[in-house]
């Protein structure tokens, strides 16, 4: 079972990508987070395998999150979910130790990025290698 820790601070599109996630009957979302902050508050006790983070959002974005996560659990995998994957949101993404950028909306790219991150490797365009 795949443990998979959300944090996005729009609720439809928690609850959209979380529905999606649940068709999956090896995937389950463990954790729901509204900001950046909730997430460093909460992170822990839902030990989730993998987490996905917006960009964009207020207060702390997707890429400063994911950073703070990151220096305080080295052994998380994080998946940015954003509505623009830029070649330069890519590379900060890369730098900040996050395992792949994938498009907001799009599942099969999620499924497939979801499927490369947790099997060790990463998924990122090629314009961003």
């Amino acid at each position: 079972m795949l443990r998979i820790f959300l944090v996005d601070d729009n609720a439809i599109a928690r609850g959209a990508i979380k529905a999606a996630l649940q068709r999956r009957s090896e995937w389950v979302v463990v954790g729901e987070a509204s900001s950046g902050r909730q997430a460093l508050e909460t992170f822990r006790r839902h030990q989730p395998q993998l987490t996905l983070v917006d960009f964009a959002m207020p207060e702390m974005n997707g890429l400063d999150t994911a950073r703070r996560l990151a220096e305080r659990n080295p052994d998380v995998r994080i998946l940015m979910i954003t509505t623009d994957p830029s070649r330069q949101l890519e590379i900060e993404a890369r730098n900040a130790g996050i395992k792949g950028v994938c498009p907001k909306g799009e599942m099969d790219h999620l499924v497939d990025a979801i499927d490369t991150v947790v099997g060790g490797g990463s998924y990122f365009s090629e314009r961003a290698a």
